[in-house]
């Protein structure tokens, strides 16, 4: 039986931040403003988008999100949560 794996709140919450920092710098790329993407998301407001990209006030992307953004974007799922992709 495989032992319990600890994960912090601090860990957890760099995860979402490092999500956040990605979505932003591919948003940027492909010249979006956080309100077209919010708009395309289906969001009439780019509270969502704004406060996941920052990670702030307990919000985040969820895989949902995720995955309608990487249609966007037109980029890989996986490149929105990989660890160094904004560095």
């Amino acid at each position: 039986m495989q032992e319990s794996i600890i994960f912090s709140d601090k860990e957890i919450l760099l995860m979402y931040k490092n999500i956040g920092k990605n979505v932003k710098k591919c948003r940027e790329e492909k010249g979006l403003s956080q309100l077209q993407l919010s708009h395309s998301m289906g969001y009439s407001s780019v509270s969502l988008v704004s406060a996941a990209e920052l990670a702030s006030d307990n919000k985040h992307f969820n895989l949902e999100h995720l995955y309608k953004i990487s249609k966007i974007l037109d980029i890989e799922l996986s490149y929105l949560i990989s660890v160094n992709a904004a560095e």
